[in-house]
C-alpha cells in the first residue's frame, strides 16, 4: 500500500475538495435501452456517479455526473447521461461547445470531520442521497486514462420536417489523472423515484455500491469532435427531459411511465 499525506493548502480553497465517487453494478439491458444507436454497452454494467465542486468560471460549482459503462469505436469508456449542476452560467456555453450535458440541479455536499453527506435534487425531486464515514486511506491506484462520451448536436429551425442544422456527433473527452489522495467509505447510498432524475428506475442497484473520496491530480484533458451518429436513429434521442439525456418526449416527464 502507498502512503500519501493528505492535501495540504489555504483553509476554505475549493480546489482541495475532493471528489465523491459511488460506483455500483446494473442490469446490462438498462444501460443499452438509454444508449443512442452508435454508442455500445461497456463490458460491465457499471454506473458511476460523481459529487464534486470545483471552481469553475472562477467560482464554486457544485455538480453531480452520471455515467455509465460504454464504449464507440471500440474504445472503452463512459457515456455521460446528466450533469446536474448549480451554477447556471456554465450550462449553456457547455451544451453550445461540446454538447456536455449539464442542466441545472442543486447538490448538497459536504464533510464534518470523518462524517460526508451529499444529497441531490432537480426540479423539486431528490433523486440520491449518501451518507457514510470515512474509514480509513485507500491505495493509491496507477495513472488512470479515461474516455468519456458526449453528443453535439442541433436541430434544424424548421419544426414541419426532421432536419439537422448541425447533425448528432459524438464527442470524445479523453483525461488523464493521477491520485494525491484517496480515502475510503462505508456509507449508504439512496436512489429516490424521480421524473425527472430516474435513475432509481433506469438504473436501479444490482448489489452493494462502493464509494469513496477521491483527490485526482489532473495531468491531461482533450476534447475532440469524433464521428456521426446516425441522424434519423438519433432523433428520438433529441428530445430529453430537462436536458439531463434521460429517456423524454418534448422535456416532459411523462416520458418515464
Amino acid at each position: 500500500m502507498t502512503t500519501t499525506t493528505a492535501p495540504m493548502g489555504k483553509p476554505g480553497d475549493i480546489l482541495n475538495w475532493p471528489m465523491l465517487k459511488i460506483r455500483y453494478m446494473t442490469d446490462p439491458e438498462n444501460i443499452a435501452r438509454l444508449l443512442p444507436p452508435g454508442i455500445e454497452p461497456g463490458r460491465q454494467p457499471g454506473v458511476t456517479i460523481t459529487i464534486y465542486n470545483f471552481p469553475v468560471l472562477n467560482e464554486p460549482e457544485y455538480g453531480c455526473v452520471v455515467n455509465v459503462d460504454a464504449n464507440f469505436n471500440g474504445i472503452e469508456g463512459e457515456y455521460t447521461l446528466g450533469i446536474a449542476i448549480d451554477q447556471e452560467a456554465a450550462i449553456y456555453g457547455s451544451h453550445e461547445r461540446w454538447g456536455q450535458p449539464k442542466y441545472y440541479g442543486e447538490t448538497r455536499y459536504f464533510r464534518l470531520m470523518d462524517f460526508v453527506s451529499a444529497k441531490v435534487s432537480h426540479r423539486g425531486y431528490t433523486f440520491l442521497e449518501f451518507s457514510g464515514q470515512v474509514t480509513g486511506e485507500g491505495e493509491i491506484p496507477p495513472e488512470i486514462e479515461t474516455n468519456e462520451w458526449w453528443i453535439k448536436h442541433l436541430r434544424g429551425v424548421d419544426m414541419t420536417k426532421p432536419d439537422w442544422d448541425f447533425p448528432p456527433h459524438v464527442v470524445r473527452v479523453y483525461s488523464k489523472y493521477g491520485t494525491a489522495h484517496v480515502e475510503k467509505l462505508q456509507g449508504k447510498v439512496t436512489l429516490i423515484d424521480s421524473p425527472w432524475d430516474p435513475v432509481a428506475s433506469q438504473l436501479p442497484m444490482r448489489g452493494e455500491a462502493d464509494a469513496w473520496l477521491w483527490t485526482p491530480i489532473f495531468l491531461d484533458r482533450q476534447i475532440t469532435l469524433d464521428a456521426p451518429l446516425d441522424p434519423e436513429a438519433f432523433i428520438p434521442f433529441a428530445d430529453t427531459i430537462g436536458g439531463s439525456r434521460w429517456p423524454g418526449e418534448n422535456g416532459g416527464p411523462k416520458a418515464v411511465e
